[in-house]
């Protein structure tokens, strides 16, 4: 929703996938919320802790909202919720839509009752640890769609979004 939590997480997280796979000058990651709660803010400081003790850097992530030109330059739009994926909806040209999912839709670990990537942000740290462990895993499933994908047709695709 305002981009300090789960998205910049889930950003952070796929950056270095993306990296150790070797696809960094192939893939194009950012996170966005659906409100304007927190532009130009850094990840919330619990997130950033946690990333930091995995190893993933967030500190130089700020907060912006979706725009109208990102369901354009995207190939992949993720939303973390069904709330979020509501209002992506709503604000999606048609000729967009089929670029919306769920994050955890990509996950092979995590049970697929659980599609919804929980907001740790009322919680304690270990609902920060969590949802680390959930976009670690459905990170993992986009980047091997991605890398299919590339593979199938390399041309065609370019650089990701």
């Amino acid at each position: 929703m305002g981009n300090i939590c789960r998205s910049p997480t889930a950003e952070a997280v796929f950056r270095q996938q993306v990296k150790a796979a070797g696809f960094e000058k192939m893939i194009y990651i950012d996170s966005a919320g659906t409100h304007d709660y927190h532009i130009g803010a850094p990840p919330d400081e619990r997130a950033q802790k946690a990333a930091v003790r995995r190893g993933y850097e967030t500190n130089d992530l700020r907060a912006r909202q979706v725009s109208e030109k990102d369901f354009d330059f995207f190939h992949y739009i993720l939303a973390m919720d069904r709330a979020n994926l509501a209002v992506l909806k709503r604000e999606c040209p048609p000729e967009h839509s089929h670029k919306l999912a769920l994050l955890m839709q990509y996950s092979d670990k995590f049970s697929h009752d659980l599609e919804e990537v929980p907001d740790p942000y009322f919680g304690g740290n270990q609902g920060f640890e969590h949802v680390l462990n959930m976009v670690e895993d459905a990170g993992r499933g986009l980047l091997s769609r991605i890398r299919q994908q590339l593979e199938h047709d390399p041309v065609q695709h370019g650089t990701y979004r």
